[in-house]
């Protein structure tokens, strides 16, 4: 089988799923409404589950004017192909927020690793602002297999929440946040130098890779409890 697809403005990963278990994934920007339905035209046509993130609306209209059976959730700004077979990972993993406004980063994590298989459970606005508001959801937080925190401004939710749990901690800087916050850099260098431990850092805004890093999480300990 061929290892890509060639449409001419892009090479498409056709066999992702078994190198590493995880469906192809595209990334909206940049790419013209047109680009994004051939692309995932194309992985139709093979029956391969695909994934597209931080879409914009006029994307999705155009996927969904040809007709394609892709849903968009314009808070994720995901584009889920869902057709062919679901995969099924044993495990929960808990996406945190810090506030209210980092729920679109949140969700792309979420909606991520729904995609890929695993059970989600979310706690929104749950930031270090209000720290009862954390502590009412450690119980929960403690049963998960791994927990996402998204959080902008100072970022310190990560830290706290890994300093409580047994689970790995994955944590998102959001750009979310005041002047000094410089779009994402102070939570992502906050995040980085956490003294707290089993903590591990993705990219500003990157809801997507945090959900990849826990789904995988997840497999890992699925095929050694096998």
């Amino acid at each position: 089988m061929d290892d890509f697809r060639d449409i001419g403005f892009a090479k498409l990963d056709m066999n992702r799923t078994d190198r590493t278990g995880q469906s192809e994934t595209v990334f909206g920007p940049g790419k013209t409404p047109e680009q994004l339905a051939a692309i995932l035209e194309t992985f139709r046509r093979a029956g391969t589950r695909v994934l597209a993130t931080k879409c914009s609306p006029e994307q999705a209209a155009e996927v969904a004017a040809r007709g394609i059976p892709a849903t968009y959730d314009p808070v994720s700004r995901l584009t889920r192909a869902d057709w062919g077979e679901k995969p099924i990972l044993k495990g929960t993993i808990a996406v945190c927020t810090g506030g209210t406004a980092d729920i679109p980063v949140a969700e792309e994590a979420a909606g991520t690793a729904e995609f890929f298989g695993a059970a989600v459970e979310r706690h929104y606005d749950v930031g270090v602002a209000g720290l009862h508001r954390l502590l009412s959801k450690v119980e929960s937080l403690r049963r998960a297999d791994a927990v996402i925190a998204v959080a902008g401004m100072e970022g310190a939710l990560g830290s706290v929440i890994a300093g409580l749990v047994k689970a790995p901690v994955v944590a998102v800087p959001t750009s979310v946040g005041y002047g000094a916050s410089l779009a994402g850099l102070a939570p992502l260098l906050a995040m980085l130098n956490s003294c707290a431990e089993g903590l591990s850092v993705v990219n500003i805004d990157n809801g997507f890779g945090a959900a990849v890093s826990a789904c995988r999480m997840l497999r890992i300990a699925e095929r050694r409890q096998a």
